[in-house]
C-alpha cells in the first residue's frame, strides 16, 4: 500500500471531550475515501475549534475529510483512548497536540509504525523523530512577551507569578519558562514561581485567591492557557484585587475577550491556530505525496489589548465554531 493510497489522519491535542465531529469514516477495506483525523487536546476549546476550521477548509481544498473528535479533560488518559480508536480506523494522517510529552510518546509512535503520518501541533513529545512534522508556535517567546506586558503596566516592578496547567505539557510548560526567563532580566522584579491549575478553571481560582492570602502585595499573574487565564481572573474579583493585579492571559477566547472589555485581563497573547492548522495539513499532504516536508515549523502570536480589540487584535479572537 503506497502513502498516498493510505488514509490521512490529523491528531490536534491541548485540552479536552468526547468526539466533536465525524465526517467520513469510511472503513481500511479498500475505499478510496482520503482522511485527515484531526484529535483535539480537549473539545470545547477555541482554540482547538479554530484549528479545526483551517485543518477542514485546507484538507477539503486537498481532497480529504476530516475526522475531529476531543477528549472530555486535558488528559492523556483520555487522549489515548481517542488515539487508538482514530488508529484502529486507519486514516491517512494523524495531526495531534499530545497533551502530554512522555505519556503520548509510545502510541504515537505505534502510529507512524503503522504506516500513519504523524504530524504534532501546538504540542510535541519527548522524542519526535518518527513525526513528518512539528507545527508550533513560539511558546517562550510568547511567555517573554507576556512579561513584557506586565513589565510595561508595573514600571516599579513586584511580585509576579504564572498559572500553568500541569507540568509534562510542553507547550504551556514552555510559555511559563519564556514568562520565568524574562522576570529574571529584571530585578525589580520578584518572580513567585509557577501554579498548576490541571486545565480546571475553578481549580485557577482558588489557587490565586490562595496565592494572595500568602503574598497580597501581587502586581502581576501570567496565565498560559484559555482555561488558566480564565479561572485566574475569576480568583482576583473574588478576592476583590482585579484593580491591583495586571492579569496577562494567552490564548483569545470569547470568554477572555469578555475579560478584557471589562478590565479583568489586561492583555492577551494571541496565537495563530489557524495557520497552524493550515501548515499541519500542508505536512501531512506532502508527506503522503511523497514530497519534501518541513520538519519544525513555529509560528507567531498576536498582542490583543483593549486598545486594538476592535481594530487590528480583532482578527486574532479565537472561533467558537466553524
Amino acid at each position: 500500500m503506497t502513502k498516498k493510497s493510505r488514509r490521512v489522519a490529523t491528531i490536534f491535542a491541548l485540552g479536552g471531550a468526547g468526539a466533536l465531529v465525524l465526517s467520513a469514516c469510511s472503513g481500511a477495506g479498500g475505499s478510496d475515501t482520503k482522511e485527515i483525523a484531526f484529535i483535539q487536546g480537549v473539545a470545547g476549546d477555541e482554540f482547538y475549534i479554530s484549528m479545526q476550521c483551517s485543518i477542514e477548509q485546507e484538507a477539503a481544498a486537498e481532497g480529504f475529510t476530516v475526522n475531529t473528535q476531543g477528549p472530555t479533560q486535558f488528559d492523556p488518559t483520555l487522549q489515548r483512548t481517542v488515539l487508538d480508536s482514530v488508529i484502529a480506523s486507519r486514516p491517512d494522517a494523524i495531526l495531534i497536540a499530545p497533551t502530554d510529552a512522555t505519556a503520548m510518546q509510545a502510541p504515537l509512535a505505534a502510529a507512524a509504525r503503522e504506516g500513519i503520518e504523524v504530524v504534532l501541533v501546538d504540542a510535541t513529545v519527548d522524542d519526535p523523530s518518527f513525526a513528518v512534522s512539528q507545527v508550533a508556535s513560539d511558546n517562550i517567546g510568547g511567555g517573554a512577551e507576556a512579561f513584557h506586558a506586565i513589565q510595561q503596566m508595573n514600571p516599579d516592578g513586584g511580585k509576579v507569578l504564572a498559572m500553568d496547567l500541569y507540568p509534562g505539557v510542553s507547550t504551556t510548560n514552555a510559555r511559563a519558562e519564556g514568562f520565568e526567563q524574562a522576570v529574571a532580566q529584571d530585578p525589580s522584579f520578584d518572580y513567585l514561581g509557577v501554579q498548576y491549575s490541571h486545565n480546571d478553571p475553578a481549580e485557577a481560582a482558588r489557587l490565586m485567591t490562595a496565592a494572595l492570602s500568602r503574598d497580597p502585595d501581587i502586581v502581576g499573574v501570567f496565565a498560559t492557557n484559555l482555561f488558566a487565564s480564565e479561572g485566574t481572573a475569576t480568583g482576583l474579583r473574588q478576592a476583590n484585587m482585579q484593580d491591583q493585579v495586571k492579569l496577562v492571559g494567552f490564548d483569545a477566547g470569547p470568554a477572555q475577550v469578555d475579560q478584557l472589555r471589562e478590565g479583568t485581563v489586561q492583555a492577551l497573547i494571541a496565537q495563530e491556530p489557524a495557520t497552524i492548522g493550515k501548515d499541519g495539513v500542508e505536512q501531512a499532504v506532502a508527506a503522503l505525496d511523497g514530497r519534501p516536508v518541513t520538519a519544525s515549523i513555529q509560528t507567531g502570536f498576536q498582542v490583543i489589548t483593549a486598545e486594538n480589540l476592535d481594530t487590528d487584535g480583532a482578527e486574532w479572537v479565537y472561533k467558537s465554531s466553524c
